[in-house]
């Protein structure tokens, strides 16, 4: 008895969807049952109505967020006056190297410049100079133009943890860092 009330109550909407025709009068009983039997079945209405709006295929989204820093190279001299490019005497300074932390921070690196066969040097924001040696493998020239590096939770870069990666592809751990300050006397 309920199927058939749900049909019944599904088949009034379908009745009203469908327009009179023009120049046509109302339906007579017997136009209307024929009708109703060349629509189909409610129920099945319905249930195609369903599918139709049932979800297909669930997915899960996941929402990720990374962060990569580009560490330029160092400017070069001024090229806005001709005076930057004439040799200037400066007294060389004996510099040495002191051990320092294994980490540094992304944030305060300037710039960097390659140096040697497997070291850069990173010019630090408060003046700072500080060396950072390459694994073996790796070659300083790869990093030219800089690097890439994708910035950790803490916001630095630390040895034997990141690894630099260079545009021309090269992608090297980093083994150790030394603070380069002028040497004592």
């Amino acid at each position: 008895m309920a199927a058939f009330v749900w049909a019944l109550a599904l088949s009034a909407p379908v009745e009203y969807a469908v327009p009179e025709m023009k120049g046509r009068g109302p339906l007579s009983v017997a136009e209307q049952d024929a009708e109703r039997a060349q629509v189909q079945d409610p129920v099945a209405v319905w249930n195609d109505l369903a599918r139709a709006f049932q979800v297909r295929g669930q997915a899960q989204v996941r929402i990720e967020q990374r962060v990569i820093m580009r560490i330029v190279p160092r400017p070069g001299p001024s090229r806005e006056s001709l005076t930057a490019l004439a040799p200037v005497s400066v007294p060389q300074t004996r510099m040495q190297e002191r051990p320092m932390d294994d980490c540094v921070s992304l944030s305060s690196i300037a710039g960097v410049q390659p140096r040697g066969q497997s070291r850069l040097l990173l010019f630090l924001r408060d003046r700072r100079l500080v060396a950072a040696d390459l694994e073996r493998s790796c070659s300083a020239r790869d990093f030219y133009s800089g690097f890439y590096v994708e910035k950790s939770s803490d916001g630095r870069l630390c040895t034997g943890r990141d690894k630099v990666l260079a545009r021309s592809g090269a992608r090297c751990s980093l083994s150790g860092f030394s603070e380069i300050v002028p040497a004592d006397g």
